[in-house]
């Protein structure tokens, strides 16, 4: 193939194939309390990835001899819809989906006040209904509004975003074209106001200096993030509230 013919990702000017600058990301629309039959909810739409999630709890813990003493066992539930990437996927839990499960239960414990709830269970259920990368830092910030809408006590919301390195340049919010074909990929999750990271990833090799750009990047985009989704927040309650007085 000559090289006329293959596709840039990055044109010469710094553009993304889909318009967007290297430090931009893409628009995030996030809605709670989506779901009647939940304690919580909370759905996203991250440029043209989708996903809905579901919270259950605190609750008596099942079965009882997996309940903790002194706090609250909190697990997740990351699935994928078998329509939700271009070639069907099989309805089984994957591996992949096992893993990111356990990924982002761990990103978003530490943000959750576990000690006020012995014995008891937080369960948060995840589907992507369509997939277009970055999924996991989707799922943790979605997952993080569905918990507030739970009236589930944290310390602050965890806001995730991905850098990766791209055609040997740095781009903040990876979507799925450029995951496939970049040469890095870091995830990170992000409590803002206690400048905590719940969750660090890395996939592929980059320089130490590049490391220390992308941490930069990664701050950066997980403040935008946290910005709508305090927006959310404060857009669902406000309207609760309208809706208590009109009644």
């Amino acid at each position: 193939m000559s090289e006329s013919k293959i596709e840039r990702l990055i044109s010469e000017d710094g553009i993304r194939c889909d318009g967007r600058r290297l430090d931009e990301i893409r628009p995030i629309k996030f809605q709670l309390g989506v779901l009647k039959n939940t304690d919580g909810s909370a759905y996203v739409e991250w440029g043209r990835t989708k996903i809905l999630v579901g919270v259950m709890g605190p609750r008596e813990s099942h079965p009882k001899h997996l309940a903790l003493s002194d706090k609250a066992r909190v697990e997740a539930y990351y699935r994928m819809a078998s329509f939700s990437v271009e070639e069907w996927k099989s309805p089984a839990p994957s591996r992949r989906e096992v893993e990111l499960s356990k990924v982002i239960r761990e990103a978003l414990e530490p943000a959750i006040f576990v000690e006020f709830f012995p014995r008891t269970s937080i369960d948060i259920f995840i589907e992507v209904l369509q997939a277009d990368g970055s999924t996991r830092c989707a799922s943790i910030s979605a997952a993080s509004l569905a918990l507030v809408d739970a009236g589930i006590p944290m310390r602050d919301l965890v806001a995730s975003i991905a850098v990766g390195k791209v055609e040997g340049k740095l781009v903040l919010d990876v979507q799925d074209k450029e995951d496939k074909a970049g040469e890095s990929d870091m995830p990170m999750a992000y409590m803002p106001s206690k400048n905590a990271v719940t969750l660090l990833q890395m996939d592929g090799q980059i320089t130490h200096e590049e490391f220390m750009q992308s941490i930069e990047l990664l701050k950066k985009g997980c403040m935008e993030v946290y910005r709508k989704q305090k927006e959310a927040i404060e857009s669902h309650f406000k309207g609760a509230v309208s809706n208590g007085e009109e009644a």
